[in-house]
């Protein structure tokens, strides 16, 4: 998901810079959103892995 999430990233820069500002918006959009999925999934399995070691 972050692998995703860099490549619409690199999406948008490369749009933004050829003035696809629609496309550049939307690739954005779309980046942060699976980054946040990936930040939440991420500190789930910490968490989870914490509780197994701690039982």
């Amino acid at each position: 998901m972050l692998y995703w999430s860099l490549v619409f990233l690199v999406v948008a820069l490369i749009a933004g810079v050829f003035g696809f500002g629609g496309i550049a918006t939307a690739s954005a959009g779309i980046a942060q959103v699976l980054f946040f999925i990936f930040l939440v999934l991420f500190v789930a399995t910490l968490v989870m892995r914490l509780l197994r070691k701690a039982s």
